[in-house]
């Protein structure tokens, strides 16, 4: 009889200074593989790396990023981007490659409409913006033991809501398994940048949500 294979044991930990690099490369490389409007887009690893990096100083110093690393090895192998949704964008932003404007423009319609007439709050608010799991980690329950600890971390810090974007299938599996709730989407089918159908070749994909989870 083939015995069953051992269950990939993971820890969980808010993401610090000294993981900023290994959750920049990390990010990048799945994003870019595996996300399906960076596909569309042909976004490279070394482009999300720029755009990463506006970020990880500030997310690194923020405590409320989390990490998921093997136990056995300590290696980094899955992240969640999340910050106060009253954090204004980093700087730096102009200087992307234009290849990420349609996927800020149909994103920014999201958070435009939910957000509408609301006021936003330093620390009411969980962002959850970028998640990902080294694509030989999948299967184990990462990306859900990722959920977990930053929604824990984000309510013992007095937060009362998260809310995020999805932008697949998998993911929005995922949040709506951790109590999510759809609140604005968007067609990929159907969206246009500058008159152009940017993400026709996922339109499998149905589009983007925003979901948000209520934490008291």
């Amino acid at each position: 009889m083939t015995p069953s294979p051992e269950r990939l044991v993971v820890k969980c930990a808010v993401c610090g200074p000294a993981d900023a690099e290994e959750l920049v490369k990390l990010l990048a490389e799945v994003f870019s593989q595996r996300d399906p409007p960076a596909v569309a887009m042909g976004i490279t690893p070394a482009e999300f790396e720029a755009l990463f990096r506006l970020f990880s100083s500030r997310v690194a110093a923020g405590d409320l990023t989390c990490i998921a690393r093997r136990a056995d090895t300590g290696a980094m192998i899955g992240a969640l981007m999340t910050e106060d949704s009253a954090s204004p964008l980093p700087e730096g932003m102009d200087r992307l490659s234009p290849k990420f404007n349609p996927i800020f423009d149909i994103l920014g319609q999201l958070t435009v409409e939910y957000f509408a007439g609301k006021a936003v709050r330093s620390g009411e608010i969980l962002h959850l913006f970028l998640l990902g799991v080294d694509r030989g980690s999948t299967g184990n329950g990462v990306a859900q033991q990722l959920v977990t600890a930053c929604l824990e971390n984000g309510k013992r810090k007095g937060y009362r809501l998260a809310v995020t974007e999805a932008t697949n299938r998998i993911s929005q599996h995922i949040f709506r398994k951790q109590g999510f709730v759809e609140r604005v989407w968007r067609s990929y089918r159907d969206h246009r940048y500058e008159g152009q159908a940017a993400f026709i070749s996922i339109a499998d994909q149905g589009g983007p949500v925003l979901m948000d989870k209520m934490l008291i």
